[in-house]
């Protein structure tokens, strides 16, 4: 039985572009070995990078997010893993937005993070791994 991990952002958007097919080919493979979770908070972002950066029609977005969500669990962003993040955005000076990624993986009972941002093989609290996985 495999871990769970969590997908930051940049992890995400590049299964579903087009401008690297490395990383592409990388975070697809990701998607589909794993047992994936996401945040509302990752969702949220990967809606704006389609919409802004990538001038994507709504349409195939919302088509995307189901993709998503076939492949991931979702956590919510609550109370406490705001309060969770503002721990760790001081403790590892990390931002802010970073910082609620690591609470929500860590309330996710995750293994590993895979983050093309932060510290690869940085292991915060013990229990999380930080994963570049395009090193």
């Amino acid at each position: 039985m495999s871990d769970n991990v969590f997908l930051d952002t940049n992890t995400i958007i590049y299964a579903y572009s087009l401008s690297d097919l490395g990383k592409q080919s990388v975070s697809s493979r990701i998607l589909l070995n794993n047992k994936c979770i996401v945040s509302t908070q990752v969702l949220n972002e990967f809606c704006n990078v389609c919409l802004k950066k990538f001038s994507m029609r709504v349409s195939d977005v919302l088509s995307d997010i189901d993709n998503i969500l076939d492949n991931c669990g979702l956590i919510r962003v609550s109370e406490i893993t705001i309060k969770r993040a503002l721990y760790f955005q001081e403790r590892h000076k990390y931002s802010y937005y970073d910082s609620l990624i690591i609470a929500s993986a860590i309330e996710s009972n995750c293994s590993v993070l895979y983050s093309e941002d932060l510290q690869h093989g940085q292991v915060i609290d013990g229990s999380l791994k930080i994963k570049n996985p395009f090193v």
